[in-house]
């Protein structure tokens, strides 16, 4: 069954309970107000008839009073103990045989159905005690024929307004269940039109209903809209990647075809193409590491997040390349320890890539300075070497660009380091700055956030593997 038929039928269905409901309501209402309305006209009627007539005056002059206040269909009675009627007037002798006369001491109302020519009728009666029942009671009863005219009428009424409003609950179902369909079905036809052209489209939102078919329809598209952009990115990635392992297999192929013709004789050439294809083979593989790394921080990997104090990795990393390049490297701190909440291996990535450039493209000294304020720790990095130009800072956290190309090719770089290093920042919800002047060196600047870390030591480790780590 189709939702919209379900939302029809409930709204209908539920419309009629509701129309049960208060007809019924309407009904018994209509009846105890009608009913209580002839019971004060009677109770009136008993009191006007005790204040106007003597109980003690002849029986004939008692039922001449008496008949001055019949109504259509009604009979009056004086009624003493143990029943004994010793007044009655009437002008309705059916009605009189088929109600039983009651001695009361206390007033009293009834109603009581009776058969009569057109079906069942029903009886009102009042009963009033004379001087508090010591003379007797006073019993008047009479056919509420205008009631039933009343009630029929009440029906018809009722019934005619159950079918108009059925009909336009139906109506109204009908159309709200279109509206209330219309996005979804908008939702669905673009889904049924993706499937069948493989490209991502979005919902055409023609009203601002700011409601929760809206939201849903909104939330499909930022979804096609990042679901675009992934594809646009896996696609740039693909290109890229293609462009960048395309030098060094073009390489390799050459001087596997030189080998190929001229054999190893020379000795010479042999050695030059066997260090070209292993060098280049080796900057395929680290490469390839690094586009690991890319893939990682592209799917959004979340961190493991542990203590992490700053000055002490920044004096292992020091420590390490100082071996290795034999450069001079100062390390500068305000306190010691400073300390953070982050992924260790990820920031420890991060220094590297920074210091590797730094490396680099200088000669002179590196100085790294580790401070603090309330918000952020921060490292600075700065080299003394040949600078970014000011047009090249905004785009130098692209993938695969380089300021100078044929540099960046000699030392190895794939243009992709800064830009791991800016979504690692991110990441951390952190961020990276970078101040340079063309031949005057460049300073980098890494904010990340202090937090009191409670609720960082309880994070969930959502990823139990760690990024490659940067190889030099």
């Amino acid at each position: 069954m189709k939702i919209t038929t379900k939302i029809n039928l409930l709204t209908t269905v539920w419309m009629l309970c509701i129309l049960m409901l208060i007809n019924f309501v309407v009904f018994f209402l209509f009846m105890k107000t009608t009913v209580n309305m002839e019971e004060n006209v009677l109770f009136q009627k008993a009191e006007d008839i005790l204040k106007d007539i003597d109980t003690n005056q002849s029986s004939s002059y008692v039922e001449l009073k008496l008949k001055d206040y019949l109504t259509d269909h009604s009979f009056i009675r004086i009624i003493q103990p143990k029943n004994k009627v010793i007044h009655e007037v009437t002008n309705d002798q059916k009605l009189l045989k088929k109600i039983k006369e009651k001695y009361t001491k206390t007033k009293q109302a009834q109603t009581r159905l009776i058969s009569a020519e057109n079906g069942e009728e029903e009886v009102l009666i009042v009963r009033v005690p004379i001087n508090n029942g010591k003379k007797g009671s006073l019993e008047i009863g009479e056919r509420l024929s205008g009631l039933e005219t009343r009630k029929e009428i009440l029906r018809r009424i009722l019934g005619f307004c159950t079918i108009l409003a059925t009909l336009l609950s139906l109506l109204g179902g009908r159309w709200l269940a279109n509206m209330i369909m219309r996005p979804i079905s908008n939702m669905i036809k673009t889904m049924e039109e993706i499937e069948k052209s493989g490209v991502p489209k979005k919902i055409n939102i023609q009203n601002e209903t700011r409601d929760e078919l809206h939201t849903m329809a909104s939330t499909f598209n930022r979804m096609i809209d990042r679901l675009q952009e992934n594809l646009k990115k896996q696609s740039q990635f693909v290109s890229d990647a293609s462009h960048e392992l395309k030098t060094p297999l073009t390489v390799i192929k050459s001087y596997a075809n030189l080998l190929r013709r001229h054999g190893i004789q020379n000795n010479e050439m042999a050695d030059e193409a066997i260090q070209a294809i292993h060098s280049e083979a080796t900057r395929i593989s680290k490469m390839t590491e690094t586009f690991l790394d890319l893939a990682n921080l592209e799917k959004e990997n979340v961190l493991e997040m542990n203590e992490v104090d700053l000055v002490s990795i920044c004096e292992s990393i020091l420590k390490q390349l100082k071996s290795v390049y034999k450069r001079e490297i100062t390390l500068r701190f305000e306190e010691n320890p400073i300390t953070i909440y982050a992924d260790l291996l990820k920031i420890k990535q991060v220094i590297i890539i920074l210091l590797d450039n730094a490396i680099k493209y200088s000669n002179d000294k590196i100085e790294v300075i580790l401070e603090k304020n309330q918000q952020y720790a921060i490292i600075h990095i700065k080299d003394y070497g040949i600078g970014i130009p000011e047009e090249e800072i905004e785009n130098i956290f692209e993938r695969f660009y380089r300021v100078d190309k044929a540099r960046s090719r000699d030392t190895g770089g794939s243009g992709l380091g800064l830009h791991i290093a800016k979504s690692i920042i991110n990441l951390h919800k952190g961020e990276i700055k970078i101040k340079s002047k063309e031949g005057s060196g460049t300073n980098v600047e890494l904010l990340l956030p202090i937090s009191n870390g409670n609720d960082e030591k309880n994070a969930q480790k959502r990823n139990p593997r760690q990024l490659v780590s940067f190889h030099q």
